[in-house]
């Protein structure tokens, strides 16, 4: 048995490598089909999709298509997309289509006429008679995947035999409940075919270490070293101290305070930074309006720790008098809830008190050098102000992502190129701010037998 797949997360703290066929190998992307997502909880969408009985979304993995349905006010249901008669799709899904949504009060083929209900149950048959009774009602149904839903997401999962979501999600589930993502809703949502692997994409997004070489004009507003740190299969980071013997007096939030003489204006200067070169979603016109005020609501000299507890009670005060009602989130949960969260395989979300920026990928196909890249902005509103939102196809742009995001681009394409050179002689991942990536091949490989983390010598 090769001991490397015996890797645990204390392991993650040595030094490691892994091999890079999970990126480029045709034959792996292949057996992804097979070993990894038929096996796993993903997630296809949110419950906010789904506003009334008959909506529906599609979501595809690979080649696989799956249609997901709000069949009753309070049940969601999921199926193959695809007619039992002779296998065509019901809901036609172009490979240049992130999903097609509507809203159906049943589900015709195109192809014969075969109709099915909102329970997956066949309705119509034409001329059934011709079978003389061999056609029952497990052969016309349409087939169901297992459907679940956490903090406002739904997840499917092809496994008729899976461990419940919940145990899946935990112990990441439990810490992150706090912050309510279900209350959240849509700010704005894109979506882009990427020519890099759906792994080099999500792992763009699983560390702050690149921050100094990627996004150098941020480093004038403090240091960005950072912790990675695993849960079972899923992952977090969060802001840390070079000197072990400093105190750690950053936020572990991405809200935090801007260093400088005057942590008034550094703040404000941050958080507003954060906001515009992030695409409006690290944060909310709220939190940046409280921090534009600091200057002016705070003497000279006051300490950072005390200008961000100023900030976030003016915010959360401003945002009760708009009817937005901010969780109660203990320090503690706070502190170990870090600044991002990567939920195995292929969710990351970076929370906020009220608001979330959150990234997918997926496979394009079986081309190993594609993906489907997907991020959206999740905010608490006022009942009755939530914007409505459809999923845009952007160019990978500062003009449609954001300059942070934009940057972020120019490094996964070219990732995905140099992992082929005969001179990378291997993944040297950091043991302890890149931790994140290290625990995401030490679960995949437990998944796709081989790829295994192995030390470095």
């Amino acid at each position: 048995m090769d001991k490397r797949i015996e890797i645990s997360e204390r392991d993650l703290e040595e030094a490691l490598t892994y091999p890079v066929d999970a990126f480029i190998c045709p034959e792996y992307a292949r057996a992804e089909q097979e070993l990894l997502w038929p096996k796993i909880w993903q997630m296809a969408g949110r419950e906010e999709d789904l506003p009334e009985v008959g909506s529906f979304f599609t979501y595809n993995i690979a080649d696989e298509s799956i249609i997901i349905l709000r069949s009753a006010p309070e049940t969601l249901k999921a199926f193959y997309n695809v007619c039992p008669h002779r296998g065509r799709q019901l809901i036609n899904t172009p490979d240049d289509c992130n999903q097609v949504r509507g809203r159906k009060p049943n589900f015709v083929c195109g192809f014969h006429g075969w109709s099915y209900d909102l329970d997956g149950q066949n309705c119509f048959v034409l001329d059934p008679e011709d079978w003389k009774g061999a056609l029952n009602a497990e052969r016309t149904c349409l087939s169901e995947l297992k459907v679940d839903t956490w903090g406002g997401w739904i997840y499917i999962n092809m496994d008729p035999d899976c461990e419940p979501l919940r145990d899946f999600l935990e112990p990441a589930a439990g810490i992150l409940d706090h912050f309510q993502f279900e209350k959240m809703r849509y700010k704005w949502r894109q979506w882009s075919v990427y020519p890099c692997n759906w792994k080099t994409a999500i792992e763009a997004f699983m560390e702050p270490y690149h921050v100094t070489g990627t996004h150098s004009q941020l480093l004038k507003y403090g240091e960005y070293y950072a912790y990675s740190k695993a849960f079972g299969m899923h992952s977090v980071s969060g802001f840390d101290e070079r000197d072990s013997s400093r105190k750690n007096s950053q936020s572990t939030s991405v809200t935090r305070a801007g260093s400088g003489s005057d942590p008034r204006i550094s703040t404000y200067e941050l958080i507003r930074e954060n906001y515009e070169t992030l695409n409006y979603s690290a944060g909310t016109d709220t939190l940046v309006a409280a921090a534009s005020r600091l200057a002016d609501e705070l003497p000279e000299g006051t300490p950072a720790d005390q200008v961000i507890a100023h900030m976030m009670a003016s915010a959360k005060a401003d945002d009760a008098e708009r009817g937005i009602i901010w969780p109660e989130i203990p320090p503690e949960v706070m502190a170990e809830a870090g600044l991002a969260w990567t939920l195995f395989p292929n969710q990351t979300i970076l929370q906020g008190v009220t608001f979330a920026l959150c990234y997918r990928t997926r496979p394009y196909g079986d081309d190993p050098n594609k993906c489907i890249f997907e991020s959206y902005a999740l905010e608490r509103y006022p009942e009755g102000e939530e914007p409505t939102t459809e999923w845009v196809q952007a160019e990978p742009t500062a003009e449609k992502w954001g300059a942070v995001l934009a940057q972020d681009f120019s490094n996964m394409e070219w990732v995905q190129r140099g992992m082929k050179s005969r001179g990378f002689r291997g993944t040297l991942p950091n043991p302890h701010q890149e931790r994140k990536i290290t625990n995401f091949h030490r679960v995949l490989s437990q998944y796709m037998g081989r790829g295994h983390l192995s030390h470095l010598e």
